[in-house]
């Protein structure tokens, strides 16, 4: 019995490590596409050439070219550094937000953790989706619109996470050590609470990057998100919508790049779920 559950738990960390691995290399790749985007091609991703328009891949336009005569293989690439960018910026401020205040209503209790929790049942109450387009439509469509709304709604899942590890680990043997100790109360909470507490956290993270690039890229497809004419991928597939009989290298081509990229953070946050819990 014991020798079948050391085989199975191997054989977890082995299919952990090659999903980690898997989602690093085709992430990693994306990056490596941004980052030498000019180097990669020559043409400029919003330069309009209506001569050019519609024109099928070829040695000259690998992915051809769109209804306005751009290049859709430099869009592409260029388009990957807005999602990557949504994917990174669009998780950091409400993980931050979220652990800060998860910490203090954990640890705080009384009636800071009464006020903090009613602020994250109101927010929770409201439809996710619904309450992210308005705040977008309030601030206004854009990138920093996006981000801004993301934070305001989604610090509330992060929150949760933190408070519920804090509270048990307020009464850990090891807290009530340092308290004994005169710890003051900012070194319990940052060095001996919060590293313990943001595992959980970290591990959603992940996960919540890849909701975070769909999201974003419903959001350009809707119109709510990145404007044009900045290549982003959600935005650029709206652009090929009245072209899929006749053109649809259009939306195909970053369609496909946003799965590729959704992929990879999946297999990410499947690899780090495993290896930071191995029971997950």
């Amino acid at each position: 019995m014991r020798s079948a559950l050391s085989t199975s738990a191997t054989w977890l960390r082995k299919e952990a490590s090659a999903a980690l691995i898997a989602g690093l290399v085709i992430t990693g790749a994306w990056v490596i596409a941004a980052a030498l985007a000019p180097l990669l091609t020559p043409y400029d991703p919003i330069a309009v050439n209506v001569v050019k328009a519609t024109l099928a891949p070829s040695a000259d336009h690998l992915l051809g070219t769109d209804s306005v005569g751009r290049d859709i293989f430099a869009r592409v690439l260029y388009g990957a550094r807005i999602d990557l960018l949504m994917a990174v910026a669009g998780v950091i401020g409400p993980f931050l937000l979220g652990t800060l205040v998860g910490l203090l209503a954990g640890y705080s209790g009384g009636w800071l953790d009464g006020i903090l929790m009613r602020i994250l049942e109101v927010t929770i109450s409201f439809p996710y989706f619904v309450l992210v387009i308005a705040i977008v439509a309030i601030i206004g469509p854009g990138l920093t619109g996006y981000l801004v709304s993301l934070t305001v709604v989604n610090w509330v899942t992060y929150a949760r996470l933190v408070r519920s590890e804090t509270l048990v680990l307020t009464n850990a043997d090891f807290i009530l050590a340092a308290r004994v100790l005169g710890y003051r109360r900012r070194r319990i909470m940052l060095r001996h609470i919060l590293p313990n507490a943001i595992v959980s956290s970290s591990v959603f993270l992940m996960t919540d990057a890849v909701l975070t690039v769909v999201l974003g890229s419903s959001l350009g497809f809707l119109g709510l998100g990145v404007q044009p004419p900045t290549p982003e991928w959600g935005v650029m597939i709206a652009e090929g919508r009245t072209y899929l009989g006749s053109a649809w290298w259009i939306s195909l081509c970053p369609g496909i790049a946003l799965c590729s990229l959704a992929f990879g953070l999946s297999l990410i946050a499947d690899g780090v779920a495993h290896i930071l819990d191995p029971e997950a």
